[in-house]
């Protein structure tokens, strides 16, 4: 992967054992747990995303994107940091069979200082067929929309983020392909 992907994009496995199975992260916005704070999450914002998996494929495969910490890692700011991610108040797919075509989604939830919330990396490892998988990133970050890095105008407050230099690079190298 030379690149990442931008919070709403697709990526496809490219291994010939999962192909036609693909994963999305989206619909990162504030939102607080069902189930209520975490006490470890206390004077932190809590946003929640969405990470769907979808089977184009012939073959049942088994999701495993559970409670284990490796699974999900979200980092957030300039620098990185990791942020709090409630295990507890997510979603799970928890050896999950997904059948050929079909859908699979869970939410999770994190928190972090609201000021680093500007740019969020998120990070998806799941096991697949009870083996670990290579991680795919997104980037984004509240206040910049899924589908903004396709349109000509941006949020703001996206102006100065990895995902801008995403938007940039992606920019150019559609310009370098015409």
């Amino acid at each position: 992967m030379d690149i990442p992907n931008v919070i709403g994009d697709w990526q496809d496995y490219q291994s010939d054992e999962l192909a036609g199975l693909r994963v999305r992260v989206h619909g990162l916005q504030k939102g607080v747990p069902p189930r209520g704070r975490d006490d470890d999450a206390k004077s932190l914002t809590y946003v929640s995303f969405q990470v769907t998996y979808e089977n184009r494929d012939t073959k049942v495969h088994s999701i495993d994107l559970s409670r284990h910490p490796k699974h999900v890692d979200v980092r957030v700011g300039r620098d990185g940091h990791a942020a709090f991610v409630d295990i507890d108040g997510s979603e799970r797919i928890s050896d999950y069979n997904l059948y050929p075509q079909r859908r699979v989604t869970a939410v999770i939830y994190a928190a972090a200082p609201a000021g680093k919330l500007k740019q969020v990396d998120i990070q998806i490892s799941p096991e697949i067929d009870d083996e670990s998988t290579f991680g795919y990133l997104w980037v984004g970050g509240l206040g910049v929309h899924e589908n903004s890095t396709r349109a000509s105008t941006r949020a703001s407050t996206a102006s100065h983020s990895v995902t801008g230099e995403v938007e940039q690079f992606l920019k150019g190298t559609a310009a370098d392909d015409t």
